[in-house]
């Protein structure tokens, strides 16, 4: 097996380990203490990384380093209150759709041009998220999954600030501001409910700031190895481990809509990887 190819699988096994231990913890833990412990640990871990690797901070740029920072942090917080929500393989399908959101804002924002086919996949994907979110269901589930749809658009705006920095800016730095940046965007969301973690709930917060970071790392690692496109289809591994936790742990048994739903955004951004790759 080719190295990017293993660390695709490595980075999605880490992501569905991490978001069945955000579901778990969300429990008794409310979603935006989870995100703030998970960018606090983050950012200690990246300072250490940065010291280590004598990276220093920038003087300039640091308005869009910011912004990177919060979009990346509202993306957090989304996820996670849609994690603590709905079913485990609903929220990881929702997250899916950033590809589309990227596609969007890129040709809003940077002035990209939409193939003809891109244009032909965009009504499909939004029929999968459509299914997903169910709003001819008039429920608390069809908020919750909008919430999840929502957190794609904050993860695809963050995408679209990496690549503006990463000409001019070094990885770790940009990592930092969205661990710190996130770490402070959560702390509104915080104040007057914060819960006290007993020793088992600490130990879940500090493994998922510690296998998020995993899971980042090897991804990376894994765009550096690989084509993009089979890097971006191999992830889809982890929506089956999501699916196989939520089964295993909460019995979360997806019914065919969520599947015909799930089936439409894999196809459509499989499609759009392979349409961006051809351009």
């Amino acid at each position: 097996m080719r190295n990017g190819v293993l660390l695709a699988l490595l980075s999605s096994f880490v992501f569905s380990v991490m978001n069945a231990l955000v579901k778990e913890v969300s429990a008794s833990i409310p979603a935006a203490e989870i995100a703030f412990f998970r960018g606090l640990i983050g950012t200690v871990v990246v300072l250490a990384l940065m010291r280590g690797s004598g990276v220093e901070f920038s003087r300039s740029g640091i308005p869009m380093l910011t912004l990177r920072g919060v979009l990346g942090g509202m993306y957090m917080l989304a996820y996670f209150y849609t994690l603590s929500k709905i079913p485990l393989t609903d929220a990881s399908i929702l997250a899916q759709l950033s590809p589309i959101f990227v596609i969007m804002l890129s040709a809003l924002f940077l002035r990209e041009k939409l193939s003809r086919r891109t244009l032909m996949l965009i009504p499909v994907l939004f029929l999968g998220a459509l299914l997903l979110i169910k709003p001819y269901h008039y429920s608390s589930y069809s908020v919750y999954a909008a919430v999840g749809l929502l957190s794609a658009l904050f993860a695809a705006g963050a995408s679209i600030s990496i690549r503006y920095l990463s000409r001019t800016h070094p990885a770790y730095e940009i990592v930092f501001y969205f661990l710190a940046s996130s770490t402070m965007v959560s702390i509104p969301f915080v104040w007057g409910r914060f819960v006290i973690p007993n020793a088992v709930e600490g130990l879940y917060l500090l493994v998922i700031g510690i296998v998020s970071l995993l899971g980042q790392l090897f991804l990376t690692k894994a765009f550096t190895h690989e084509n993009a496109v089979v890097v971006q289809v191999v992830s889809y591994f982890g929506l089956l481990l999501n699916a196989l936790f939520g089964f295993l742990f909460w019995e979360e048994v997806p019914d065919m809509i969520t599947i015909a739903g799930g089936v439409f955004i894999v196809a459509g951004c499989i499609g759009l990887a392979k349409t961006k790759r051809a351009q």
